[in-house]
């Protein structure tokens, strides 16, 4: 078996959890046995896995560096939870109540929409389309009248 870099192709067949085209692609580019390719393929995945859960673990240790240590006892937590879950109940009943109310999206949107320096036009856009296809219609009809009424 060599241990010579597997094809980019093959790689991200490999990366893409697609192994037996992996196989076969290997297998046919360098005249190597189905079984050497599944070997190479193989030892390539079990790095791969190694690499990432090295990121992985990585990312946790650093996540958990900058975790702040809680100050509290466990008894105020728990305290705090309650009234966090009691807040989000009273939160909740106030939304059921304006399920159909959609002035909350429409101010939320609208303040969106003057963050970013949106200006609403006068005549929205709609009204454009509406106009025009009114117009396109008068005229198509004017002509059809023209044309076989005179």
């Amino acid at each position: 078996m060599s241990n010579k870099k597997l094809p980019k192709a093959v790689a991200i067949m490999v990366e893409k959890n697609n192994l037996v085209m992996a196989i076969k692609t290997l297998a046919e580019e360098e005249n190597i046995s189905m079984t050497e390719a599944k070997e190479r393929i193989d030892v390539y995945e079990a790095a791969l896995k190694a690499k990432r859960e090295q990121q992985v673990q990585r990312i946790a240790n650093k996540q958990a560096k900058r975790k702040p240590v809680p100050l509290t006892t466990p008894t105020t937590q728990s305290n705090t939870r309650t009234s966090a879950i009691q807040s989000n109940s009273a939160a909740a009943d106030k939304d059921n109540d304006n399920k159909g109310d959609f002035t909350g999206l429409h101010s939320g949107l609208d303040q969106h929409l003057q963050d970013i320096g949106y200006k609403k036009p006068l005549v929205p856009r709609w009204v454009w389309r509406v106009l025009v296809i009114i117009v396109v219609m008068v005229i198509v009809g004017f002509a059809i009248w023209r044309l076989f009424i005179s």
